[in-house]
């Protein structure tokens, strides 16, 4: 692995630490691989030998020095591992932050007078993107119930060339069955676009599992040090070549640096994962057995919404999800944030820091309704925990003060 063999059949923790270190990249043509870590190399020139070699050109491809905005050995390799992470894809494209490389996926995907079929449970900014960016280059969004294939399958007509989807949801924590989801889409010829950034290619390969485009946040796991922005799509050679000349297209960049801080995180995320799951899993199931709790929504739990096919289809899972409490209203919810210490309030999730913000999902519906079924209509309010590295015992000690907070309200 030394030399940056991605073999597919390695455990995920050896392939973490040895994607994208090809010898060429860490290392000289006289010393292949002579470091551990390819370099940052910071370029927006690419120099010629001689005239000749500046009118042959340069094949439009990573590996192959043009201009900056091209990348260069440390772009490269973590392009290049993030490929060898994701089975069935021909390549990636990197981008300056998650909601980059959503816009640059379905703008890869869609012409004007195009419909996108979205999942109801999406990112808030991705529906903002089907309100304003898409509505605006005469791109119709519909949004639909992520837990309904028969309602999915309703709503393709003629127009409907993609679908986006995002399973967990990234508030509410529904899996959706992407491999029959994208089959349906498939039969009516709809690119599949999907954010996988909750379990990301380790725990689910969605390539394998049908999408046509795995989208990530990297600023989450990847870089898991709440100090770096960057997002990926990764995708199998149709879909990468749009991709990648879409990008090239709107400029879009990331810098060396950047790349080298990911690469860093992405070589201990598997030991982090593994805590932050392992926690999260732990917590759910305390919280679920509280009197102040109506509901946990949690992929890993049974009874979660999609639990069965977390379970079949998911190998992994990581720190995000959410809870509701019972009864009450949003200054009690305010109350149970504010008295938490170890939690910071803030957005994101995957570092090595907790955090807590509030859920309000009821806004964010249009084609299904919040609360959930089976929940009572007095609980609506609730919040995402994201599950860092701190000791389980103080994390829980301190979510027992919140909720004690929240009940004194």
């Amino acid at each position: 692995m030394a030399g940056g063999a991605d073999d597919k059949g390695f455990g995920p923790a050896t392939r973490l630490v040895g994607a994208g270190r090809r010898a060429e990249w860490t290392g000289t043509p006289a010393e292949p691989g002579a470091v551990v870590n390819p370099p940052v190399w910071r370029a927006s020139t690419h120099l010629y030998p001689d005239s000749a070699a500046l009118h042959a050109g340069k094949p439009n491809a990573d590996g192959h020095f043009y201009y900056g905005r091209r990348g260069a050995p440390t772009q490269w390799a973590l392009a290049d591992a993030l490929t060898a992470l994701e089975p069935g894809a021909a390549g990636t494209v990197l981008y300056p932050s998650g909601v980059a490389a959503l816009a640059g996926a379905l703008l890869a995907v869609l012409r004007p007078g195009d419909t996108l079929l979205m999942t109801d449970n999406a990112y808030e900014p991705t529906r903002n993107m089907g309100r304003g960016l898409l509505r605006d280059f005469g791109i119709e969004t519909r949004w639909f119930d992520p837990l309904d294939p028969a309602a999915f399958a309703a709503a393709i007509d003629p127009t409907c060339k993609a679908v986006l989807l995002e399973s967990p949801g990234s508030l509410t924590l529904e899996v959706c069955d992407v491999p029959a989801l994208s089959a349906i889409a498939r039969q009516h010829g709809l690119a599949v676009v999907l954010d996988n950034t909750w379990a990301g290619p380790l725990a689910f390969p969605a390539l394998e599992r049908g999408a046509d485009i795995s989208v990530m946040s990297l600023t989450k796991h990847f870089g898991g040090h709440s100090d770096v922005m960057m997002g990926s799509a990764s995708a199998g050679e149709r879909f990468h070549a749009k991709l990648r000349r879409t990008a090239q297209a709107l400029g879009q960049v990331v810098s060396p640096d950047d790349a080298a801080l990911v690469l860093r995180g992405m070589r201990t995320m598997d030991l982090r994962l593994k805590q932050e799951t392992a926690s999260a899993l732990a917590l759910a199931e305390w919280l679920e057995g509280r009197a102040e709790v109506a509901r946990v929504l949690c992929p890993m739990l049974p009874g979660s919404p999609g639990h069965e096919i977390w379970a079949r289809d998911f190998s992994g899972g990581c720190g995000l999800f959410s809870f509701v409490f019972k009864g009450k209203d949003g200054p009690a919810r305010d109350a149970f944030i504010d008295a938490l210490s170890l939690f910071g309030i803030g957005y994101s999730w995957g570092g090595f820091e907790s955090l807590v913000t509030p859920i309000d999902p009821a806004s964010l519906r249009s084609a299904t309704a919040w609360p959930l079924p089976g929940m009572a209509e007095a609980d609506r309010f609730g919040v995402r925990l994201s599950i860092g590295l701190e000791s389980l015992d103080d994390l829980q000690a301190d979510l027992e003060s919140g909720l004690a907070a929240w009940a004194a309200t």
